[in-house]
């Protein structure tokens, strides 16, 4: 049996480069009935573990570093004995929110985490932040997408460690590549499918963001 994918929301702000946004993120928890994993434990550390209840926590899993997606994984980390694993490129962005504390491993491009028998590969996809990765589950047909793609577009790139073209390149040649059926997860709002978006792909170009 395939892993089952759960949602929790929670809510605070995404701070960088002196701003500051409210933001509603998407978590993720991947599993089954006895191990998971976390996807981007941001926010709230209470309804994160409440998620997980008695499984067993393989790793919490960054996305990418922003405070948003980041700022509660040592409080889940320290409740459970998870390890926090990020991408290397992306440890700039988080010492901003842990100058004291560093990941417990690291996100290689390829890497397959394994999860209640399902396979979830990595793919590195900077642009939005210059570790960011996906997280793509053929046997459940859905992708992670954190902030790299959206339903309406790519993520932001107007701050720093950010880069539109480099964005453009991870969602065209790693992710519109997938099946079209697959569902898209993000980190922020509503799902989409890569067949949706496939055909915008210009006009995100044309526009600049």
């Amino acid at each position: 049996m395939a892993a089952r994918i759960d949602k929790v929301v929670t809510s605070g702000t995404f701070e960088l480069d002196g701003g500051s946004w409210e933001v509603d993120n998407n978590i993720w928890i991947i599993g089954d009935d006895k191990e998971c994993i976390v996807l981007d434990a941001g926010h709230e550390a209470a309804p994160i573990i409440e998620g997980v209840g008695d499984r067993q926590l393989l790793a919490i899993i960054s996305t990418h570093a922003h405070n948003d997606h980041v700022n509660a994984a040592a409080e889940v980390a320290a409740a459970t004995g998870a390890p926090v694993w990020l991408h290397r490129d992306d440890v700039p962005l988080w010492q901003m929110t842990y100058p004291d504390r560093e990941p417990d491993g690291y996100l290689t491009d390829g890497q397959i985490i394994t999860v209640a028998g399902t396979d979830l590969e990595v793919l590195h996809t900077p642009g939005h932040a210059p570790g960011a990765c996906c997280l793509y589950a053929p046997q459940l047909g859905v992708l992670f997408s954190g902030d790299t793609l959206f339903q309406g577009g790519p993520g932001a790139t107007g701050r720093s460690f950010s880069d539109f073209g480099t964005i453009i390149s991870s969602i065209e040649g790693r992710l519109l590549t997938l099946p079209e059926d697959t569902i898209v997860h993000t980190g922020h709002g509503d799902d989409t499918t890569i067949g949706a978006e496939l055909p915008h792909l210009q006009d995100w170009i044309t526009r600049g963001h």
